[in-house]
């Protein structure tokens, strides 16, 4: 398999972070933010993702690397057209920070592998910032 960021470039990521209040404790530095995610296949091809790469970083500037596959433990096949939804979350040490990365898929027709880009999204604290 041929690993390329640009072989399928329709494919679109929307995220959306909120803070979790009730799951948070300022206090010990924990602040928790849930996330939504959408992938949309706005190409002509079947794709399936394959893995995630996160970057989470926190207010000072730290970051913290997840890997896996799939996401949310699926590895969903997107047809033309087609969105995926899932929702997760994260922890972070400081009120402010920040998540992007890359989800790997597969071009299922051409057997290929390449990298969507997941846009930069921030995790901010409500009670601090709004």
């Amino acid at each position: 398999m041929i690993m390329n960021k640009s072989i399928i470039p329709n494919i679109v990521v929307k995220p959306k972070a909120r803070y979790e209040r009730l799951h948070s404790f300022p206090h010990l530095k924990k602040f928790v933010h849930s996330y939504h995610i959408i992938i949309e296949n706005q190409s002509n091809e079947v794709v399936q993702l394959v893995s995630r790469h996160w970057y989470i970083v926190n207010g000072f500037g730290q970051v913290r690397e997840v890997q896996g596959v799939g996401v949310i433990g699926k590895q969903p096949v997107i047809g033309p057209g087609e969105r995926y939804e899932y929702d997760s979350w994260s922890p972070l040490e400081t009120s402010l920070g920040k998540m992007y990365g890359t989800f790997t898929m597969l071009n299922v027709g051409e057997n290929q592998i390449f990298e969507t880009d997941i846009p930069e999204f921030a995790l901010n604290a409500d009670h601090i910032s709004n």
